[in-house]
């Protein structure tokens, strides 16, 4: 066996290593315990009993995370990259090996970050967030169409109402800013048209209209994409699974097929070997 051949079986090997269940559930487990004592750390109770221990804790974690990345990296070598959610995987445990010393101690909070691990290990969050990839595209041009409307009523209400409501209206942007307040549904009756209302008794027929346009109709094309998204993106993979169980079917039947025409070899040559040795015996 040649030096090649030994380490393409070495790598075989650390491939099947890292993609066994018990591996997966592991480095998972991993995760949802490094995100609670994460949670913990910004205890100071908690802090004052086991901070250390804490620490401890969180460079054990971090060096698990990195010897899988390390095996990863010499299981699939360069085809680690190709992979999408390695380089998420990547990114997310390369932050964590910054330093939180000197002007960088605010990327302590970066840590966290491994929480977000459990995107790449779940299957069905990555149907989720591929999902919400997948709805880019389309959720762009809902985006376009949401931003004209919010620059049309931006322009009105800052003609209208900046003269008497600088803070909310007075220049084109607190008036977007003031309209998203609206949209979002948060403290807009008592806390922007209301008041406005007791200068501007009609001002109802002007944010009444934005709310149902935003609030109501345009979000609701956003949820809309997303559950078309996913549903196409579970129709694809039940067809992929269909596909699968056909091709399988199909190779079995291939299989059973090619044992009946042996079998049909076999026995026109058992009665050809009959043949001739009735022909024999009648000599």
């Amino acid at each position: 066996m040649t030096d090649t051949t030994a380490d393409m079986t070495v790598r075989q090997r650390v491939r099947e290593f890292v993609e066994r269940r018990s591996v997966t559930n592991a480095i998972l487990g991993v995760i949802i315990f490094n995100a609670i004592t994460l949670g913990l750390s910004t205890s100071e109770s908690v802090n004052a009993y086991i901070g250390d221990t804490l620490k401890i804790i969180d460079r054990v974690v971090l060096a698990i995370f990195v010897l899988e990345l390390l095996l990863k990296l010499y299981a699939y070598g360069w085809r680690f990259f190709t992979n999408a959610w390695n380089v998420f995987d990547f990114v997310v445990v390369g932050l964590g090996l910054l330093p939180d010393r000197g002007g960088l101690s605010a990327l302590r909070g970066l840590r966290v970050i491994r929480a977000m691990r459990l995107l790449s290990v779940i299957p069905q969050m990555r149907a989720v967030v591929q999902a919400l990839l997948d709805a880019l595209p389309g959720m762009g041009a809902v985006i376009i169409m949401i931003s004209i409307v919010f620059y049309v009523f931006g322009v009105m209400a800052t003609l209208m109402y900046g003269g008497s409501f600088d803070e909310w209206f007075g220049t084109l942007g607190r008036s977007l800013y003031s309209l998203f307040q609206i949209m979002t549904l948060e403290s807009w009756s008592m806390g922007i048209v209301r008041p406005v209302m007791e200068e501007y008794p009609s001002a109802w027929a002007f944010f009444v209209p934005f709310i149902v346009i935003t609030a109501f109709s345009v979000l609701n094309l956003f949820i809309g994409l997303l559950v078309n998204t996913m549903q196409s993106a579970v129709e694809a993979e039940a067809e992929a699974e269909f596909e699968r169980l056909r091709e399988l079917v199909k190779s079995e039947t291939d299989v059973v097929d090619a044992h009946v025409t042996e079998m049909h070899e076999e026995l026109k040559a058992l009665r050809v070997e009959i043949a001739a040795l009735k022909e024999a015996k009648g000599e």
